[in-house]
């Protein structure tokens, strides 16, 4: 394992958006990184497009079958070389600078877990000027209705958190159940409150779907948290005061 960052991407069918966030990679001004897109049964040109970087450090990884995000980003763990693990969307986007801040951050507080603030952005990728700022840590039991850890910003050191905590369950929002896992184990997620990546909000897209969105939350928190009736109650409000103001 080396010291260098392994930037997971899951792709299926991402042709749209696919190049932009490559090159948000290869634009970053901390250059130690392995790209490892995993295309998982794309039906579109994805997978040439991929191809058509001529660079060393991009990895194209084929799924044998369509399993989803979850088995995509597992795979790409799996693959990994690099000490440390920081996951991508395939339609998101980097500031040039977000891998060197949060690299720094993390080594400052010998931090297992990190991540980032973000701006929504639209389907071009231009920011709405509606940032999300985060808080210093977050524990398990405040990120029980405090959804801001997402996706695209997190970083993992290896080293300190193990391979098993960061494989992702096959269910909706898998990434979310992951971070709760890892929290429950007793370990911190500290944020970095620099807005460092743009989330490209697609319509459409499951993550765009408030209604779904509501469904998965309060499945998390019946099945993945255990929590009870009244439990799942109480932090599925304050999550959704909470949703309601990172949009403000």
């Amino acid at each position: 394992m080396t010291d260098k960052i392994s930037i997971i991407v899951p792709v299926y069918n991402a042709e749209k958006f696919i190049k932009e966030t490559i090159r948000s990679v290869l634009s970053q001004s901390k250059q130690e990184w392995e790209l490892l897109l995993v295309d998982d049964c794309s039906t579109d040109s994805s997978a040439s497009i991929i191809e058509s970087f001529d660079d060393d450090r991009i990895r194209l990884i084929k799924m044998e079958d369509n399993l989803g995000a979850y088995a995509a980003r597992n795979r790409g763990v799996k693959e990994a070389e690099g000490r440390y693990i920081a996951f991508l969307d395939a339609d998101d986007l980097w500031e040039p600078e977000k891998l060197e801040h949060e690299y720094a951050f993390m080594t400052e507080r010998n931090a297992g877990f990190v991540f980032t603030g973000y701006e929504f952005a639209d389907e071009n990728g231009v920011g709405k000027g509606s940032i999300v700022k985060v808080p210093e840590t977050l524990p398990y039991k405040k990120a029980l209705h405090n959804t801001t850890i997402f996706t695209s910003t997190v970083m993992i050191d290896r080293n300190i958190i193990p391979d098993d905590l960061i494989m992702m369950p096959n269910i909706k929002s898998e990434d979310t159940a992951t971070w709760w896992n890892i929290l429950r184990a007793g370990y911190t997620a500290y944020g970095l409150n620099e807005n460092l990546v743009r989330y490209r909000r697609v319509k459409g897209t499951l993550s765009s779907n408030k209604l779904e969105a509501q469904r998965r939350i309060w499945r998390l928190l019946r099945d993945i948290a255990g929590l009870n009736v009244i439990q799942s109650a109480w932090h599925f409000c304050l999550w959704a005061v909470l949703a309601v103001y990172r949009r403000l």
